[in-house]
């Protein structure tokens, strides 16, 4: 007999739904039977790629007799991190708190009727292991110390409620807003900067999408060191077996320091975000690696992730067949059996399969090991050829990979995440001039413009038709920035009205008018126990640091002083956080640079053919301080912002922050003053 969460949105719930536990989703429905039974509150909160999350399952939530401990002493709520991020952020930091260790997934919290954590973990095992207790067993013990430990539960929750409270920013004065911060974060990425093999710090290593755009951009300001981080990063990642070679898209982060064994979940926002950072790169020096990663990425999403109602799905799983990356690795037996003898003696070298097998079981997952010519030498044909040979065994490799049983595919589509992607493929559109992908962003909008936005507001996620979940920052936050992008692939009015819609949302419905920034949730959201603030950047970017660039940049574009105080306020209520740990808010540091410089906005007029023609010699420059928009003499009305004078020929007006210099007519008369 299913449990309550068969009818759920979330994959992940549904996959919890014959479990012999009685889960519920988080609602005011079993909150209220905590409260009426006086039972403490099991919350298990994972997402569906998450292979720590499927082991537990197996070992637990499928277990009768321990579904049936659960069931008699615990009121049991499942929830999906992807949907609920208040919650996940919310109970994760109290983890933190509570045990002194990082928090993760599966993430397990023992809750007070009332909400309140007193105890928790991730993973446990079925038995004891790993110097963790057996999860039965500890399901008595905490039943036990809830029962008999009330009153010193009551004074754990109170210290726990003003701890939370103490991690809101309080405010500035807005008297260090200067770029020290910048500075200073940077150098604080460079001494963690992995010179050999590129990326920050140690094993598990993560793309960190947020710190590679700074430096990014900071390198385009002329920092050699920032842009030598950025492109040293890239390079490796690319060349790593956290990029899937055969198929395009990388998976979510390496479980070494050189990139070469990834855990295999493939994630929409990873690669929304990296699409720009590849394109930007190959902006910066024209490589043709950063090309073949932009495209085989695109082709990914579209081939893999793309929805039929035009939006994007999550993210695949990492196992395949009960195991993690079966779909993925290969022996080498499989390989030479596909493969002519030449292919082979070409990429034996050049995917390290003349070395020891580098996954479990005496299996390789490819990565490249050397370049494409010192594998051609070792095989003895010309680069040409090389390059020949390695494109037909790709193909051939990855006609057999489509064979097997492929990964779970998380089907539910978030609006945070779908906007990651659409920037991705706006901004890859923009670079390398691809009308099909930048139509395919606008294809997304549409639908989420049509389905997601009612009567003013977001919703967070859907499935099947099923559209929930009020929205968050980040859902409106990543979607103004998603807009922002999309108008200069290619200017709509939609797009246009629909980015000043969302911004005048986030003001009235999110932001901290008392101290500045924007909370996570908005102000008509369920009531929890603490209501998060964050600027820190995580997998994605921190909400405050994307509503802080995005209103800072509209605000310029739309002459809108609302827009422009609400960034500087944001700014300066996080100012402590800017100066104390620069390196973990480079959102907020990428939105202080543009505070502090405001960026160069140019409208261009014309005829589309020769729009086109000035547009092509513009966009393949990195200039990402720039705002281009590119309005066909024919596009109809214009807000009076935007709105410039019709002319014979291509006419641009330039303005850097608050000063605009006359109307240029030349293509090198532009260059010379952006």
């Amino acid at each position: 007999m299913p449990n309550r969460l068969f009818k759920e949105t979330s994959p992940y719930l549904v996959q919890h739904a014959d479990n012999p536990v009685d889960w519920h989703p988080w609602s005011e429905k079993a909150l209220t039977l905590a409260r009426e039974q006086d039972k403490p509150i099991l919350l298990s909160i994972g997402y569906s790629a998450c292979h720590w999350c499927h082991v537990m399952a197996h070992e637990s939530f499928e277990n009768a007799a321990t579904a049936a401990l659960m069931n008699e002493q615990f009121v049991n709520i499942k929830v999906d991190r992807e949907e609920r991020p208040d919650l996940d952020q919310i109970y994760q930091t109290a983890h933190g708190m509570l045990t002194g260790r990082n928090g993760g997934w599966p993430l397990t919290m023992f809750l007070t009727p009332e909400q309140m954590p007193f105890f928790g973990g991730t993973y446990f095992p079925d038995t004891p292991r790993y110097g963790m207790p057996a999860f039965r067993d500890l399901l008595s013990n905490v039943a036990q110390h809830y029962r008999e430990k009330k009153d010193e539960l009551a004074q754990q929750n109170e210290q726990l409620l003003d701890d939370l409270r103490l991690t809101l920013p309080q405010g500035g004065q807005g008297e260090a807003l200067d770029e020290a911060p910048i500075v200073a974060g940077l150098q604080q990425l460079q001494s963690i900067f992995d010179l050999e093999h590129g990326g920050f710090d140690q094993a598990p290593k993560f793309p960190n999408p947020a710190d590679i755009e700074l430096c990014l951009r900071e390198g385009a300001g002329g920092n050699a060191k920032a842009l030598d981080m950025a492109l040293k990063t890239l390079r490796g990642m690319a060349l790593g077996g956290i990029y899937d070679q055969l198929g395009g898209g990388f998976c979510r982060y390496s479980v070494d320091d050189h990139w070469e064994i990834p855990h295999f979940e493939k994630m929409l926002y990873d690669n929304g975000q990296l699409l720009c950072l590849y394109a930007d790169a190959w902006r910066v020096t024209g490589e043709p690696l950063f090309t073949r990663v932009v495209e085989e990425t695109v082709a990914w999403a579209l081939r893999e992730m793309h929805a039929p109602d035009g939006t994007f799905y999550s993210s695949l799983d990492a196992d395949s067949e009960g195991a993690e990356g079966k779909f993925h690795v290969w022996q080498s037996d499989e390989i030479r059996s596909l493969l002519t003898e030449q292919e082979y003696a070409l990429i034996e070298p050049y995917y390290g399969l003349d070395g020891a097998p580098n996954f479990e079981h005496g299996a390789w997952h490819l990565h490249v090991a050397c370049d494409l010519e010192t594998a051609a030498q070792k095989s003895a044909v010309s680069l040409e050829t090389a390059l020949q040979l390695l494109a037909s065994a790709r193909r051939k490799l990855f006609a057999a990979r489509e064979l097997r049983v492929r990964p779970g595919r998380d089907e539910k589509i978030l609006t945070s995440w779908n906007a990651l992607m659409v920037k991705g493929l706006a901004r890859a559109g923009r670079a390398f001039r691809n009308t099909e992908w930048i139509t395919a962003a606008q294809n997304a909008v549409d639908v989420i413009r049509s389905r997601y936005w009612i009567d003013g507001r977001l919703l967070a996620t859907g499935k099947d038709g099923d559209v929930r979940l009020n929205a968050y920052l980040d859902d409106y936050a990543f979607l103004l920035d998603a807009q922002l992008e999309l108008l200069q692939a290619e200017y709509r009015a939609v797009d246009w009205e629909f980015a000043l819609a969302l911004a005048e949302t986030l003001l009235e419905r999110f932001q901290d008018n008392a101290v500045g920034g924007f909370y996570f949730t908005s102000h008509d959201h369920e009531t929890l126990i603490y209501r998060p603030k964050i600027g820190y950047d995580n997998a994605t970017p921190s909400g405050n640091g994307m509503a802080a660039y995005g209103m800072q940049r509209l605000g310029h574009l739309a002459g809108r002083n609302d827009f422009l105080q609400a960034a500087r306020r944001t700014l300066m209520g996080f100012e402590d956080l800017l100066q104390k740990s620069p390196a973990g808010c480079p959102s907020m540091l990428m939105a202080l640079r543009e505070f502090l410089t405001p960026p160069t906005l140019v409208v261009l007029r014309g005829e589309d053919d020769e729009l086109a023609s000035w547009r092509g010699e513009l966009e393949w420059h990195y200039r990402p301080h720039a705002l281009l928009l590119f309005l066909a003499n024919d596009i109809g009305a214009l807000s009076p912002a935007l709105d410039r004078p019709v002319q014979d020929h291509v006419n641009a007006w330039v303005c850097h922050g608050v000063n605009c210099l006359p109307a240029v007519d030349t293509l090198n008369e532009l260059f010379a003053v952006i």
